[in-house]
């Protein structure tokens, strides 16, 4: 019958079917591209995010560790608060001080020698009236002990930076008639003193009535001890100051905590600290 419309010879239906299976066939075929598998590409780069945030812990306990054992063995760095060793280091109250680094090997092997400089933590005698620097919270207290220990956060402690003069079993004082520092009777070349109190033949010296601020000594220094003084005579409350305590203003070994070694901070500041050894003149 050829007027029915499911007649097979009828055109349009023809085309109806046509079309309709080809969109049939185009919706399949857009619902098995959305089911496709991932690529291997994708799957590469998931499990790689997957295993960085995995190790990331362990890089961050890693990283701390080494740190804790760089500063705690080998070197530190330290800010220099104040000008008692001017100019050799930079430093001044509410200013951008030097940065040091001090290095802490050497000493387990050979002991200070006269000219090197030094950082050392202070004995009793030289922390009166210092004031920790932790805070009274306990919480934050905790913190800065954990960033002091991988060196983000300065030690609690009352630590100095001086040059060695005289060692254990040497004898210091000044001065000799041109205002030098001596040691066992021999005067030293010290071309890092720029700054120093008056010191004038026949006028100001160690017999006049006004003695001149130079003026020590004689002091034998302990065994196992060092005496220290600032580069900046005039504004050093060094070894001078402390002659009446147990050391004799001395310091013992076993509170040096190394040698200064290089400025790297601030950046027109680099290089390498002088440390020339001190020879008589």
């Amino acid at each position: 019958m050829a007027d029915s419309p499911h007649d097979p010879g009828d055109p349009d239906a023809n085309r109806n079917d046509v079309r309709g299976s080809a969109r049939s066939d185009r919706a399949e075929g857009a619902h098995h591209r959305r089911e496709d598998p991932p690529s291997s590409n994708t799957r590469s780069r998931d499990k790689k995010q997957k295993s960085f945030w995995r190790e990331l812990p362990i890089l961050v306990v890693v990283a701390l560790a080494l740190s804790f054992l760089l500063q705690t063995f080998v070197a530190r760095v330290y800010l220099i608060p104040s000008e008692s060793m001017e100019p050799t280091l930079h430093g001044c109250p509410g200013c951008t001080g030097d940065r040091i680094v001090v290095e802490k090997v050497g000493y387990h092997f050979t002991d200070p020698r006269p000219g090197d400089v030094i950082v050392f933590e202070g004995p009793e005698s030289w922390s009166e009236g210092y004031v920790s620097t932790r805070s009274d919270n306990v919480v934050l207290r905790g913190l800065q002990e954990i960033g002091s220990l991988v060196g983000v956060v300065p030690p609690d402690e009352n630590d100095l930076v001086k040059r060695v003069i005289a060692v254990g079993g040497q004898t210091v004082e000044c001065c000799d008639d041109q205002g030098r520092v001596m040691v066992d009777g021999v005067p030293l070349d010290e071309p890092y003193v720029t700054m120093d109190f008056p010191f004038t033949p026949g006028v100001v010296t160690c017999e006049t009535e006004v003695k001149s601020g130079r003026c020590f000594g004689p002091v034998t220094v302990p065994e196992g001890h060092v005496w220290v003084m600032g580069d900046n005579r005039s504004n050093s409350a060094d070894s001078r100051y402390h002659v009446g305590d147990e050391n004799q203003g001395a310091i013992p070994l076993e509170n040096v905590i190394g040698k200064a070694r290089f400025i790297v901070l601030p950046p027109g500041r680099w290089g390498l600290i002088d440390s020339p050894e001190i020879l008589p003149s």
